[in-house]
C-alpha cells in the first residue's frame, strides 16, 4: 500500500489565473505524501485541458517541463467538465493506482487527501469528499444544492449527499466505469452504481481564490436535469399518474357539463370551460416535452459518439522522447 502510485486528475477550462497557484500547494501536497511514505515517488498531479480559450495549455506545458511531478492531456475540442473529467480518469488508470478527481481552483480542501488516503489504507474502493457545511454559498445556491440532493433521492437515484466531483477511487473501480458506455454522463450518481466499499470524508470549501465559477445558473440546471433523466424515469411514470387524474377530472368535468346542459345553463360554463382547456393543452405539451428530453437521450446513445478524444498526452510524449534517446 505504501507503494501506491496516485495521480491526481484535474479538469481544467480557462484557469489560467489559478493554474500557477493551484500548482504551488499542490507541489507542496504531494511531496508531503511522498516524503510520509503514503504515496509512491512516481505519483503525479495530471491537469486536463478541456478545449481552453485562454493560455491553459501553454501554461500545463510549461509546468511540465519545469517539474516532472505535473502531467497533462489536452482534449481536441471542449467536451464540457464530465467528460473532462472521466478522459483523466480513464487515462490515469492505465498509470496509477488510485486516482484522486478535484477542480482546478482548489476550493476542495486538499488537507482531505490524507484522510482519503488512509481510508483507502483501510481498505476502501471509493472515498467521496462531502462538504460539511455550506455557509460560503449564497441563499440561492445553498438552498437549490440541497434541494436538488433531496430531490434525486425522491426520484430514487443514489447519489451521496453534498458531494461534487471530489472522490478517491481504486484502478479496478474504474475499470468497471470504463464499463458504462452512456453518453450522458452524471459521475456523481454513477460511482455508487459501481458498488465496492465506500466511506466519506468530510471537509469544509474554500471560497475560490481567482477567476470565475465555469458553472453558473444554467450550466448548473442543465447539468441537473442530466442528472434527472440519466438515472430516473420517475418523471415519465409521473406524467403517466397525472395522465389518469386529468382523466378522472375530465369525468366529472363531463358529468356537470351534461348536467348544465340538460337544464339549460351552457353560458355559465364558459369560464370553467376556458380554463380547463388550457390546463389540459399546458399539461400536454409539458408531458410531450418531458418524453421528447428521454428520447433524445436515446437518440444520443444510439449514436454511440466517442465522450472525448485525446489530442496530446505530455506523459506519453515524454516517455517517446527518453525512449529514442
Amino acid at each position: 500500500m505504501k507503494d501506491r502510485v496516485l495521480y491526481i486528475v484535474i479538469p481544467c477550462y480557462n484557469e489560467e489565473e489559478v493554474l500557477q497557484e493551484t500548482t504551488k500547494q499542490l507541489k507542496e501536497k504531494m511531496n508531503s505524501l511522498i516524503q510520509k511514505k503514503k504515496i509512491s515517488k512516481d505519483s503525479k498531479v495530471m491537469y486536463v485541458n478541456d478545449g481552453s480559450k485562454d493560455k491553459t495549455w501553454e501554461l500545463i506545458e510549461k509546468i511540465h517541463k519545469q517539474d516532472s511531478l505535473f502531467t497533462g492531456i489536452g482534449l481536441s475540442r471542449n467536451r464540457g467538465h464530465q467528460n473532462a473529467l472521466l478522459a483523466g480518469l480513464m487515462t490515469a488508470k492505465e498509470r496509477a493506482d488510485v486516482i484522486i478527481s478535484m477542480d482546478a481552483d482548489l476550493q476542495d480542501d486538499i488537507n482531505a487527501i490524507d484522510e482519503m488516503l488512509d481510508k483507502h489504507q483501510e481498505g476502501y474502493d471509493v472515498v467521496y469528499g462531502v462538504r460539511s457545511a455550506r455557509k460560503k454559498d449564497s441563499f440561492f445556491k445553498r438552498t437549490t444544492a440541497e434541494g436538488f440532493y433531496k430531490f434525486m433521492k425522491v426520484l430514487g437515484v443514489d447519489c451521496i449527499y453534498n458531494h461534487a466531483d471530489y472522490r478517491l477511487a481504486t484502478k479496478r473501480v474504474l475499470e468497471e466505469l470504463e464499463r458504462y458506455k452512456e453518453v450522458n454522463l452524471f459521475l456523481r450518481g454513477m460511482f455508487p452504481l459501481i458498488g465496492f466499499s465506500s466511506t466519506v470524508v468530510y471537509y469544509e470549501r474554500k471560497e475560490r481564490f481567482a477567476g470565475e465559477s465555469k458553472y453558473p445558473l444554467k450550466k448548473m440546471l442543465n447539468f441537473a436535469w442530466d442528472g434527472i433523466t440519466s438515472f430516473s424515469i420517475k418523471p415519465l411514470r409521473f406524467i403517466c399518474i397525472l395522465g389518469f387524474i386529468v382523466l378522472f377530472i375530465s369525468i366529472g368535468i363531463m358529468i356537470y357539463s351534461l348536467i348544465r346542459h340538460f337544464t339549460g345553463n351552457t353560458v355559465s360554463g364558459w369560464t370553467f370551460l376556458s380554463i380547463s382547456i388550457w390546463f389540459i393543452g399546458g399539461l400536454q405539451l409539458t408531458s410531450i416535452g418531458i418524453i421528447g428530453e428521454y428520447i433524445g437521450k436515446v437518440y444520443s446513445e444510439t449514436k454511440a459518439r466517442p465522450r472525448f478524444i485525446i489530442e496530446k498526452d505530455l506523459e506519453e510524449t515524454y516517455e517517446k522522447v527518453h525512449k529514442t534517446k
